[in-house]
């Protein structure tokens, strides 16, 4: 009760103390307990809009003007949440990392409209256990309890709006795709999840009748691009569009038809060029990680060169190419240094002398060290015999991840001659023989089709 009252203290604090500015400015803060850094940085899109720096309370507060209305996200740690401001806003929040999301309270002007929106984040959490019921059922039963759950989430939205009428359009928009649209894209997934559970080998024939959410739901959005409940949706109803074209169902990796096809359905559905160019730079590079190997689909980027207009995307995803052709499968590996963390550098043939040897390069803006420590701590148990190494690209000594292994942590600066084919920036894994062979030059560590490719590198 004390730490609630000392948090409401806080608010009152922050904004009677910037009282001439009330008018004219919105404010973000808060108080985390447990900190992971000593700041928070606050995301509109994919833009940093400021950095907000703990004091010795573990508080902080920033102060914004002229800040537009709409969804923005803060990051503290590996960890972070969206929330919905408006101008004028005094928005305030407590949280321990320890429960990141569920610790997650907000107070102040802004603060109900944000209480919602966790809420229903969390439910969408609770939605997954079910739903991995639902999936077992036939379409019939399947879509009679997603109507009932829809028919649920329906009186939700409309006692809010009922108990807060000056709500904006904007903010109501926002609550609608937080109820609606992960139950809409759990319907448009539903057809590929349901053939695990049940015998079928081809899709289940639906009518328009199974899918009528669609004529309610709006995938030009810009302005939600970056929010998960309408990414999600958007995507697994543009890849059920796409096996709607007479694909069949597709487990380890996409073929290159798909791809193809998937691509020109992106072209074709999304009118919206900013969100277009990222479903589509986002799909290419997907399968080809999906793939787990240096074997480019060409007809694949080739579609993706003509149809995407963003000139920063295309020399991006040209750059990929470029490392992908770098390291070659059945060469030795070209030596180069890598710093550990105690600031040593090594060899990498030293580190990986007589071992079969498993190198991820890794990069904070494309993948999380947790769920770097996930994959990795799982993959070494259940390859004992295999050598994992980790490699920060453009690290540092301070960038070890604290659930692995040290021994097994190294770092590059820019003066590495790894940098030869990591110009993307992107991550990549190598898979190396005991002698020093590359027995595969882009693996990728979400595949489905790396365990296979591990247990051939042990029976050698």
């Amino acid at each position: 009760m004390i730490k609630h009252l000392l948090f409401y203290i806080i608010i009152f604090n922050a904004i009677i103390g910037c009282k001439s500015d009330k008018d004219s400015h919105t404010f973000f803060g808060g108080k985390i307990i447990n900190p992971k850094t000593n700041h928070v940085i606050l995301y509109a899109m994919d833009k940093v809009i400021d950095t907000l720096f703990l004091d010795n309370n573990n508080r902080f507060l920033g102060r914004f003007k002229n800040i537009s209305e709409g969804l923005y996200y803060f990051v503290h740690g590996i960890e972070n949440q969206y929330i919905y401001l408006e101008p004028k806003d005094s928005l305030m929040l407590r949280l321990n990392t320890w429960d990141f999301d569920e610790s997650l309270v907000f107070a102040g002007k802004g603060a109900e409209r944000n209480n919602i929106l966790i809420d229903c984040f969390l439910e969408d959490e609770k939605d997954n256990k079910v739903f991995y019921k639902l999936n077992h059922l036939e379409p019939r039963e399947f879509k009679e309890k997603t109507d009932s759950i829809l028919f649920l989430k329906d009186i939700t939205y409309k006692e809010y709006i009922t108990e807060h009428p000056d709500e904006t359009s904007g903010f109501n928009t926002v609550l609608n795709v937080a109820l609606t649209y992960p139950i809409y894209a759990r319907i448009e997934r539903y057809p590929i999840v349901h053939l695990k559970y049940s015998n079928k080998k081809d899709f289940h024939d639906l009518d328009e009748t199974f899918f009528k959410h669609r004529k309610v739901v709006n995938i030009n959005k810009d302005s939600l691009m970056y929010y998960p409940p309408y990414t999600q949706y958007v995507r697994n109803y543009l890849y059920n569009s796409t096996y709607s074209l007479g694909h069949k169902p597709m487990a380890n990796e996409y073929s290159s038809d798909f791809t193809k096809d998937l691509l020109n359905t992106i072209d074709t559905k999304i009118s919206s060029k900013k969100s277009k160019n990222a479903f589509l730079k986002q799909t290419v590079i997907g399968h080809f990680y999906r793939k787990s190997s240096c074997d480019v689909n060409k007809d694949a980027f080739n579609t993706y060169f003509e149809l995407s207009t963003s000139d920063e995307d295309k020399n991006h995803v040209r750059l990929l190419l470029t490392d992908n052709k770098a390291v070659h499968k059945g060469k030795k590996i070209n030596n180069f240094q890598v710093y550990d963390f105690n600031e040593r550098k090594q060899s990498i043939h030293k580190i990986i002398k007589n071992k079969n040897s498993f190198l991820f390069f890794w990069n904070p803006e494309y993948v999380s060290p947790m769920y770097i420590s996930s994959r990795m701590n799982y993959l070494s148990k259940k390859f004992p015999d295999i050598q994992f190494i980790q490699i920060k690209i453009d690290g540092n000594s301070k960038d070890r991840i604290h659930k692995l292994d040290i021994k097994n942590q190294f770092y590059i600066d820019a003066t590495s001659e790894a940098n030869n084919f990591l110009t993307s920036k992107m991550p990549r894994s190598i898979i190396i023989d005991k002698k020093g062979i590359v027995q595969n030059g882009y693996a990728s560590i979400s595949s489905r089709k790396i365990y296979n490719q591990l247990k051939e590198l042990i029976s050698e």
